[in-house]
């Protein structure tokens, strides 16, 4: 679920903490980094649970309906597409699902939880596409799965009320949501069938190597710091390293940590990488300003016979 991209933004979040605090706890920084990487994961498990929750909201309300001093007809036969919705059922029934949220206790129990749960539900049912759906013939697997993905990325992922809500549990929730937990949510929906569960996204490509990675890149950054705000100072002759913003600044020592350490990341994908982040979460102008500096550091690494990769184009 998470890619090498995302774990470079959580190891520079984790730095820009580290930076600015000034603590200097690199160990209690570094638990934090793991602990907001292991929150990604949580979102995405608790917003594939939210499809439940509206599930069982729905029915709910349904039989509240029934049993009015003076029910309709409606309230007495109401459509039970949505009740009856495969993929939901999947999800109910799913035993990673129920696994993974009973072990970091995730659900939409709280009052909180259940009031977004309401506002979400209350916004699906006044959408026309609500209608068509709830109108349209039960049985098909693949509509039902297109109304859960219509949904979330209608009233989940594009919702300023989900957005706010969410980022009062994490700050970097928000973030999380638009750049790794809705693909990924959105290719479990998609992995489904009638046959066969919705497949879990998994939090890391290889559980082992990914985690070394973010960890390394966190620690080597810390301990070159000092070596590396020398480097850049003297490629900044017209400017104070202190006066570079300071996204700006960690984002280069990260590339050089990768450029000097990591053997096996090609010299052109590290650049790249980096300087994609900075068009994300640095200034405006910082995408020319890096890409200038860290083609010097490059020339200089290569030089002092710093710069070693191993395989074939790597050093291009």
């Amino acid at each position: 679920m998470l890619n090498r991209r995302y774990l470079r933004i959580k190891a520079m979040q984790a730095l820009y903490g580290y930076f600015q605090s000034g603590d200097n706890d690199m160990p209690r920084g570094e638990r934090e980094l793991l602990r907001s990487v292991d929150r990604t994961y949580e979102l995405y498990i608790y917003l594939l649970l939210v499809f439940g929750e509206l599930h069982r909201y729905a029915t709910n309300l349904m039989e509240d309906n029934r049993n009015k001093h003076l029910p309709t007809a409606d309230d007495l036969n109401p459509s039970m597409r949505f009740v009856n919705n495969k993929v939901v059922a999947q999800l109910n029934a799913h035993p990673g699902l129920r696994r993974e949220a009973e072990s970091r206790k995730l659900g939409w129990q709280r009052d909180e939880d259940m009031e977004l749960a309401r506002k979400i539900w209350g916004k699906v049912k006044a959408w026309d596409g609500y209608k068509i759906y709830m109108t349209s013939p039960e049985g098909d697997y693949n509509a039902d799965a297109m109304f859960l993905l219509d949904i979330f990325k209608r009233f989940i992922a594009d919702d300023d009320e989900v957005e706010h809500y969410l980022e009062e549990q994490s700050m970097h929730w928000p973030g999380d949501l638009n750049m790794a937990v809705a693909p990924a949510l959105i290719r479990t929906i998609e992995s489904g069938r009638e046959d066969k569960n919705p497949e879990l996204a998994p939090l890391f490509k290889d559980t082992d190597e990914d985690r070394r990675f973010v960890i390394d890149l966190y620690r080597k950054t810390i301990i070159e710091n000092e070596n590396y705000e020398k480097r850049i100072a003297e490629k900044t002759t017209n400017w104070e390293v202190d006066r570079i913003a300071l996204m700006d600044v960690i984002l280069m020592k990260m590339a050089m940590v990768e450029l000097q350490f990591f053997q096996s990341i090609p010299v052109k994908v590290t650049l790249n990488e980096y300087i994609e982040v900075s068009k994300t979460y640095s200034t405006p102008r910082s995408k020319q300003f890096i890409n200038g500096i860290l083609d010097k550091l490059v020339a200089d690494f290569k030089a002092e016979g710093k710069l070693v990769k191993t395989g074939r184009g790597l050093m291009e």
